[in-house]
């Protein structure tokens, strides 16, 4: 795919998430609009599941730009995120430079700290130029990586460039379209938030959630998919759970009762499959059974209910 201009409006950049299938309200499609525009990176916080990593994935694909990819872990360091040194290569021509003659430690470090030796990692890749266009370039999770981590982003997203101590600064010629996610197990420094533009991924509405099955579940029947979305709004905002489910994980159990033929929450069945829907043993256990069956009760007197208001509202 060939690259893509950027959107030039807010209702552009609507438009080119929902030709992914991305249903995004216009507060985040406000704060994408500014980050494209203005060239800074986006700054995403919010639960687990609530699609973050997602946009960084539409972006690369509605724009036609390579997608790069650094997912973080506790222990992330420069060599894994940034570059390091082929080591074996550079034995190699140390003993070929020996066997030559060539003894002179100026000429043989010049030689050896040469790009050919450079392995790049992701940040060095993002950085580097493409007949595409700059690439998306997805930091995900960074609440997973240390905090002398994040210390030395900070060139990255300030200014675009890398000091590689052997070979001098690299500098991007146009910054890449940066976003960031975290799922706030602890709080990033401000420093690095300053740089960014900031903006919190919350849960879906009913409507927007429903409107999300529909899109990426269309087999689910039209029954099904409101029930499934309505019994995870309810799990949201009535039990205290140790892990709310995202909507990764709305999609997955839309999907699941959907391959088992359903065409409607049943009890028993939702009671069955709520490991694919909650991923603690002790939700699980708070939920199934009478409560499943409560809960879908509920949710079928609130559609009757809704039903009876919209019928007497049309006499």
């Amino acid at each position: 795919m060939t690259a893509q201009p950027l959107p030039g409006t807010i209702e552009e950049t609507l438009a080119l998430l929902e030709s992914a299938g991305y249903v995004a309200d216009r507060a985040l499609a406000t704060v994408l609009h500014l980050s494209l525009r203005m060239k800074r990176p986006l700054f995403l916080e919010g639960e687990a599941g609530v699609g973050k990593t997602e946009i960084a994935k539409v972006l690369s694909e509605t724009l036609g730009r390579d997608l790069i990819r650094l997912q973080c872990y506790e222990g992330l360091d420069v060599s894994s995120a940034v570059y390091e040194w082929n080591y074996a290569a550079q034995m190699v021509e140390i003993r070929v430079s020996e066997a030559a003659g060539n003894t002179d430690h100026g000429d043989l470090s010049r030689s050896i700290f040469d790009e050919r030796f450079l392995i790049k990692r992701p940040v060095l890749q993002a950085l580097e130029p493409s007949p595409k266009g700059p690439p998306v370039f997805l930091i995900d999770e960074l609440d997973r990586a240390d905090e002398a981590f994040e210390a030395f982003l900070l060139e990255v997203l300030a200014d675009s460039q890398v000091t590689i101590p052997e070979l001098g600064t690299v500098k991007a010629d146009e910054p890449p379209i940066v976003i960031i996610t975290t799922n706030r197990t602890r709080e990033i420094h401000d420093a690095l938030k300053r740089r960014c533009l900031y903006h919190w991924v919350d849960y879906p509405s009913a409507e927007r959630e429903l409107e999300i099955v529909r899109k990426k579940v269309p087999g689910a029947p039209e029954r099904l998919a409101a029930e499934v979305v309505a019994f995870v709004q309810k799990l949201r905002t009535e039990e205290d759970l140790f892990k709310q489910p995202g909507v990764a994980e709305t999609l997955d159990w839309a999907t699941a009762l959907s391959e088992l033929n359903e065409i409607a929450l049943d009890p028993d069945m939702a009671s069955d499959t709520l490991g694919v829907l909650l991923k603690y043993q002790d939700d699980i256990e708070r939920v199934r059974g009478s409560k499943v069956r409560q809960m879908v009760d509920d949710i079928r007197k609130d559609t009757a209910r809704a039903q009876t208001a919209i019928g007497s509202a049309g006499r």
